[in-house]
């Protein structure tokens, strides 16, 4: 099964979508995948409405509406991981994380209300399946904070791949060398700081054992990844997962911990 399942992802990567976002399947049962056709990026168009100032660590209002290849409102949404759209922030140097919910309204409109954290530039990504699409759909809108930003963060790969956080020791490993176009499995390890205890009693966040995303140095290159068995309890969390271009990435895995969200970030390099 595991063959098999290698060959179709392979068909399926070799694809990317219009706006540069590699596309990874969304559903997962084991190895058997969901949902195999690859979106092209064509399928919907997006209306973002933010105000025309924003400033730091005050509340912003941001309405999205999603429209379909002919200019219509589409209002009607699957629901995938527990939400109709998923919405990942990140700061253009990839400093700043956040994986954050909109709510559908009745007029078919997304709205949520947020925060950034400093002055600055910000991609905002977002990820839906309109009812009836062959498989979801990425926008992705970029918004100015007012002010000076601060000096940019620079990315550098990782020397270690084993960070704590909150009291938790995570591991990252890939079970072969790094390499851009290839499936490869990528792999968190949790375990207890303290007591180097292994972590196997997960709880589901969103309705899976786990997240990860992955966007490169450009934010140009962006994944949404979920595990390849879902239903686990840890202390390790598989993703498989394919990188479309050589270059540095910065990946974050988020993890429900005895009920607190554990996102933990790593940079590392893509050969």
């Amino acid at each position: 099964m595991r063959k098999i399942t290698i060959i179709y992802i392979l068909l399926i990567v070799l694809l990317l979508s219009a706006c540069g976002s590699a596309k990874v399947p969304m559903h997962t049962n084991g190895h058997q995948m969901m949902d195999m056709k690859p979106a092209s990026g064509e399928d919907t168009l997006s209306e973002w409405i933010t105000p025309e100032s924003m400033n730091p660590n005050q509340p912003v209002p941001i309405s999205i509406l999603i429209k379909d290849k002919n200019n219509k409102l589409i209002k009607n949404f699957e629901t995938v991981s527990t939400k109709k759209m998923h919405l990942v922030v990140v700061s253009k140097d990839l400093s700043y994380f956040a994986h954050i919910h909109p709510a559908l309204k009745e007029d078919g409109r997304f709205e949520i209300t947020t925060k950034f954290p400093s002055s600055g530039d910000y991609k905002l990504i977002a990820e839906m399946t309109p009812v009836g699409a062959s498989d979801y759909s990425i926008e992705n809108h970029w918004v100015t904070v007012q002010g000076t930003p601060p000096e940019p963060v620079t990315l550098e790969p990782d020397k270690t791949l084993t960070k704590v956080i909150d009291g938790t020791k995570v591991t990252l490993s890939f079970d072969e060398k790094l390499t851009a176009k290839k499936n490869i499995d990528m792999n968190f390890t949790l375990h207890d700081a303290a007591s180097n205890k292994p972590i196997n009693n997960l709880q589901p966040y969103l309705g899976t054992v786990g997240h990860a995303v992955a966007i490169d140095q450009e934010v140009k290159q962006f994944m949404h990844i979920h595990p390849l068995y879902p239903k686990g309890k840890g202390p390790k969390v598989v993703f498989m997962t394919y990188f479309p271009t050589k270059g540095v990435y910065k990946v974050w895995g988020q993890f429900n911990v005895n009920g607190h969200i554990l996102t933990v970030p790593f940079v590392i390099n893509v050969e």
